[in-house]
């Protein structure tokens, strides 16, 4: 991954989220500029969409599975695993409250909401999905899977 790239990239997309949230909100606004172009691009917008709130559910849920185990083994860490997975849940709500507030946006909104139509070419939307991509369980995981 080009490292330097994803850096300018966050660097000219303005906003207090978090980092997967700026490149997902870049990627979004990437895609929405261009649908006039590819209509194809509106599925894939909405699929990312679903795909990451999907993701962002399942954190939650296994978060919420780590801490029950831990209850019942009652380990030595607990109050560190539980302020730990109190942090995923409040990083998994406010990433739901931003993918709720992109999908109630209705089309004739989203003109207003390209801050950063500019920042982000083909390249750059290329290289953004790839580095979310890298970010999921099964990307992080190939190794482990390739080695068995």
């Amino acid at each position: 991954m080009d490292q330097g790239s994803i850096a300018r990239i966050l660097k000219q997309v303005s906003g207090g989220e978090d980092e997967i949230q700026q490149l997902q909100k870049a990627l979004l606004d990437y895609l929405d500029e261009n649908t006039e172009i590819d209509a194809s691009l509106v599925f894939s917008r909405k699929f990312y969409i679903a795909q990451w709130f999907r993701d962002t559910t399942m954190e939650t849920e296994k978060a919420i599975k780590s801490q029950k185990d831990e209850d019942s083994s009652e380990g030595t860490h607990h109050a560190k695993d539980v302020e730990t997975t109190g942090q995923i849940m409040h990083r998994a709500e406010s990433r739901k409250t931003f993918l709720r507030s992109i999908i109630k946006t209705a089309p004739s909104q989203f003109s207003t909401l390209k801050m950063n139509s500019d920042t982000v070419d083909y390249e750059d939307a290329c290289l953004i999905v790839r580095y979310l991509a890298s970010m999921r369980p099964f990307a992080q995981s190939f190794d482990i899977y390739l080695t068995q």
